[in-house]
């Protein structure tokens, strides 16, 4: 039942951090959908007095409940962005009649006039307008950069419009660019400059009670009993170092954010009460973009920064960790949270650090006890792989959709998701990884400039983070296995 209750919050934080702000459809009708195989399960089991369900039916229920969580995901986006609000007709129409497009015009004629002159024809030759509830899409020919045509038509359209549009420039296929003007509501206006953003007595508070909740932690993971020598030999050695990994990664989005003037929460600590299944203590802390992100380049930043950064606080958290952990005997069966018998074939990176920092000691039938600070620095490294995953508003999800635009960004996240599924077949210790990305949808909301392309600095970093992504992933080969005497 705690198990149950865990993965319960897991998940519905889950879906209010990375699903919530891309549809409409309600969060706990998401929540219900992707609990319902575990409820059934569960239900199942208690039914058949402890019988597991049958593979199969296992099988076909897991993709149902897929399947339809994607489908109320996409249809909230359809709803918000297409559904047609003008009252219905009394009675019906014998002859066929043009629709009553004021109902549908966010702009009267005297406005679109001024909306038309917005569009300089050396700089977007406009073609014409298509108006929907939330918006009007300007189409048209692109005539100059599009830095310098996102910038002039922005302008023009502030200064006559103020406020009342969010004008966004994306492409649904290369070379064919369009402008939509997005109703801005005053509430986005308000929480923009809003103080209700920066809380730092609510951020004060969680990180004193992560700090309580990850030193219970590093106790319980070593088992000792609560005196003040253990604090400061296993708890403190272990809930400072991964509360400076969260922080790190989390103010490295919060400082790239506001560089770019984009509403951001404070990083925000998740403490939880360590279980013997989960026993690190958090969840992590997150932080919450509250207003559209400039342009591609910006979207890149913020991923690549919070992913670098966590990754230079855990790495030498494992280095220097591992000098100090200890051999003990391979068991039979492991885990990513078995911190007492570690295999360190579970990552190449893992098993290159553990064999330069042990040596001959670490043959292949031993594992790795990890020190309380090589503990940190190994769930860093898992935190900042599953973040790197070319996946929806993950970190890596972003800089995919930077280097690659929208639409592709979003098959290559789907293809990755399907990957690591096939991966969690023959590696059972990835199947929670490839079942968190499933419920992620793989297309991001675009940027206010689109089209903008980043350059080749930001593509070779991009290429940087995926080679980082391999090497922290993926278990270690055969033959490095044995080149490393493993």
């Amino acid at each position: 039942m705690i198990w149950l209750l865990l993965l319960g919050l897991i998940t519905y934080l889950f879906i209010t951090q990375w699903v919530a702000s891309l549809t409409r459809t309600p969060v706990w009708l998401l929540w219900l959908v992707a609990m319902l195989p575990v409820f059934v399960m569960v239900v199942w089991a208690i039914a058949q007095r402890g019988q597991p369900m049958p593979t199969q039916y296992t099988l076909v229920l897991f993709a149902g409940c897929l399947v339809l969580y994607l489908y109320l995901i996409q249809r909230g986006r359809i709803v918000r962005s297409t559904m047609d609000t003008s009252p219905p007709a009394p009675e019906p129409i014998p002859e066929i009649q043009p629709p009553n497009l004021a109902s549908l015009r966010p702009l009267n004629q005297a406005e679109e006039t001024s909306l038309q002159t917005c569009f300089p024809w050396s700089v977007f030759y406009l073609k014409h307008l298509e108006y929907h509830p939330q918006g009007v899409v300007c189409r048209g020919q692109l005539r100059t950069s599009p830095e310098v045509a996102y910038q002039t038509v922005r302008e023009n359209v502030e200064a006559q419009f103020g406020d009342r549009f969010h004008v966004i420039f994306q492409e649904y296929y290369p070379g064919d660019p369009f402008f939509e003007l997005l109703i801005n509501s005053a509430a986005t206006i308000e929480g923009k400059n809003s103080r209700v953003l920066i809380r730092p007595g609510f951020a004060i508070v969680l990180a004193l009670l992560t700090l309580f909740t990850t030193t219970w932690a590093g106790l319980q993971i070593v088992g000792r009993v609560p005196t003040i020598g253990a604090l400061l030999q296993n708890g403190l050695p272990y809930s400072l170092p991964i509360l400076m990994f969260f922080a790190a990664r989390s103010f490295g989005q919060f400082v790239t954010a506001r560089k770019y003037q984009i509403a951001i929460t404070l990083p925000y600590f998740i403490p939880i009460i360590p279980l013997p299944f989960f026993p690190i203590g958090t969840i992590g802390a997150f932080t919450q973009l509250r207003s559209p992100i400039p342009h591609r380049k910006a979207l890149f930043d913020i991923g690549l920064v919070g992913a670098f950064l966590g990754l230079s606080v855990s790495i030498p958290l494992l280095a220097w960790g591992l000098v100090q952990s200890t051999v003990v005997a391979l068991p039979s069966q492991g885990g990513l949270f078995q911190f007492q018998a570690l295999d360190p074939r579970f990552s190449i990176v893992l098993a290159i650090f553990g064999k330069l920092a042990i040596g001959r000691e670490l043959t292949p039938d031993a594992a790795i006890r990890l020190n309380p600070m090589a503990i940190a620095g190994w769930i860093g490294l898992m935190f900042t792989a599953f973040n790197l995953m070319p996946i929806g508003q993950l970190d890596g999800g972003r800089m995919i959709h930077a280097v690659f635009g929208r639409r592709i960004g979003a098959r290559i996240g789907r293809i990755s998701r399907f990957l690591l599924l096939g991966f969690a077949i023959v590696y059972p210790h990835l199947l929670l990884w490839a079942v968190l990305l499933l419920l992620l949808p793989a297309l991001n909301e675009p940027t206010l400039n689109d089209v903008l392309e980043i350059d080749s600095f930001r593509d070779i970093v991009g290429l940087m983070a995926l080679v980082i992504l391999i090497l922290l992933v993926l278990p270690a080969p055969k033959f490095l296995t044995t080149a490393l005497g493993m």
